[in-house]
């Protein structure tokens, strides 16, 4: 069966004497949108009722509203670029000044990401989407500008620690935020919503390179002022203001609604009606959805049990219960690739946080070989390598929408692409060779992520959504914690920890094979 998506043909208008448009309204589409699960994968009523609003959503398109949710869900990925890069670029200034082993920085940050991630990820299925999504950058910004003030290492570590409780809730929330909005047909934009993400990195080592360059003691000293040490204080007071305005578009000028998926599976129709009469509006369209075509769908599978099916899916309540988690793993093939996920997720968070976070360290020593690790040097590959990301996240959104590529096959070539490019560096007897492959890794790299942030939260259902997003975000988390752990006992001046990330990233591609959904082609529900 092919799928068939409403095309601005399909729609009807009428013009006044004066030039004016009537509101568009809507034609139902000729053809049902193709789910990614099969019949028994999720709730009946919930599946039901979930295809009349992919449909709905359909028919209003990709108008002002998603394209304005495009831009402030991509500050969730901005804001996750951001701050976890702000240990790596802020170490050696820190470390000369507060004399303390640096992988600890990293480890009370990852600590926050963690908590972030669970307390989110799974409370957003609980309580809604529309808090999480607007308190997440909110937390991080004020708590951002007041760890510029730090005035020891425990309490920039601590601080850090509660920027990663609000940052670590960011994708998780943002995601499943997105695609509940967004038709069918563009679902691929997921993908492309990874170009905030190298944004974020290019804004940040942009903002650093001359900070720290022009406003830290000098490599090596044995005498660290404050006064004379400001420049990693100047990007935290910069990054945080940043967030903060961030926040401020979210909360002030965007009008975000809550989830319609969401307030279907609560039981709550008629809001989730309402809710998509509101997005049409706004889009300068109506649609023709009503709370009857909903409870039609819904009495279209109760049949004899009907009423206990539906008192099932009224049943979820603001208090915590298993039934989100329990839903990820509803069917053999479901909890296969709900497993696979996590992890993946798990590996990739280990091998990345572990070359990640101490990258501008390996910039700098191996740059202190090659005759060349100034604070200069090094920030300014760092811009290099945020340039170098950018592009990576259009070519992911067309690749994935390729026949016999689609998300499975670019996340696999991808990760061992990123792999190769970690082992090839290696070989490098330079420090423009060093950057040369390092390029080629942060290309690879955003490709990798772009597709795993989208992927996941595609192939969970809307209702459960937050809850397995957060289950994948927390094994990073968890594996991102281990990774300062190791460097705590490795020797970071030597290949050891590229070859261990090179070797888990490339594991990772293959892996990424055995996912039993591949959603080309098919809307999420």
């Amino acid at each position: 069966m092919s799928e068939k998506f409403v095309s601005p043909q399909d729609t009807e208008a009428a013009d006044h004497k004066d030039g004016t448009a009537t509101p568009t309204t809507l034609k139902a589409p000729t053809v049902n949108v193709i789910d990614l699960f099969e019949d028994g994968a999720v709730d009946p009523v919930y599946q039901a009722k979930a295809r009349v609003l992919n449909a709905a959503i359909q028919q209003i398109g990709m108008g002002k509203y998603q394209w304005w949710l495009f831009a402030v869900s991509g500050f969730g990925w901005f804001s996750d670029s951001v701050w976890p890069l702000l240990g790596g670029l802020i170490l050696s200034p820190v470390v000369n000044e507060f004399h303390f082993n640096g992988p600890f920085l990293s480890l009370a940050l990852n600590i926050g990401l963690f908590v972030g991630a669970v307390f989110w990820g799974l409370g957003c299925d609980i309580w809604g989407r529309r808090w999480s999504f607007n308190l997440t950058l909110f937390i991080a910004g004020v708590f951002g500008l007041a760890a510029g003030g730090s005035p020891d290492f425990l309490t920039l570590a601590s601080l850090l620690a509660v920027i990663g409780v609000g940052v670590g809730g960011n994708l998780p929330v943002d995601s499943a935020v997105f695609l509940d909005f967004v038709p069918g047909s563009h679902q691929y934009l997921l993908t492309i919503l990874s170009i905030w993400w190298s944004v974020g990195q290019l804004v940040a080592s942009f903002i650093a390179w001359p900070l720290i360059a022009n406003f830290s003691c000098a490599q090596g000293s044995t005498t660290c002022s404050r006064a004379d040490n400001m420049g990693w204080r100047y990007l935290l007071f910069a990054l945080g203001g940043m967030t903060i305005l961030l926040w401020a578009i979210r909360f002030f000028i965007f009008p975000l609604y809550e989830s319609p998926r969401f307030l279907v599976g609560r039981g709550r129709d008629a809001e989730a009606v309402d809710v998509l009469h509101r997005i049409a509006q706004y889009n300068g369209s109506t649609s023709s959805l009503t709370l009857k075509d909903l409870e039609a769908a819904g009495m279209s599978v109760e049949g004899a049990d009907g009423e206990k099916r539906e008192r099932h899916v009224l049943s979820r309540s603001s208090v915590f219960t298993m039934d989100h988690v329990k839903g990820l793993f509803a069917t053999r093939k479901l909890a296969w690739s709900t497993s696979l996920l996590i992890f993946l997720w798990g590996i990739i968070g280990l091998a990345s946080t572990l070359y990640n976070s101490f990258l501008p360290f390996l910039l700098a020593s191996r740059g202190a070989q090659f005759g060349d690790s100034s604070y200069y040097t090094t920030y300014r590959n760092q811009v290099i390598l945020g340039v170098i990301g950018v592009p990576g996240a259009f070519l992911a959104g067309w690749a994935v929408e390729q026949p016999y590529i689609g998300r499975k096959g670019t996340l696999a070539i991808s990760a061992g692409l990123t792999g190769v490019f970690l082992f090839a560096s290696t070989t490098a007897r330079s420090s423009n060779a060093l950057l040369g492959w390092n390029c080629g890794y942060a290309f690879h790299s955003n490709i990798m992520y772009g597709v795993l942030y989208a992927l996941s939260p595609e192939v969970f259902p809307a209702k459960d959504r937050g809850t397995g997003n957060g289950l994948t975000a927390t094994a990073t988390r968890v594996f991102g914690i281990l990774a300062p752990v190791i460097a705590l006992y490795a020797n970071l001046e030597t290949a050891v920890p590229v070859y261990v990330s090179g070797a888990l990233i490339i594991g990772a591609g293959l892996i990424a094979l055995l996912l039993p959904y591949e959603p080309r082609g098919k809307a999420s529900i």
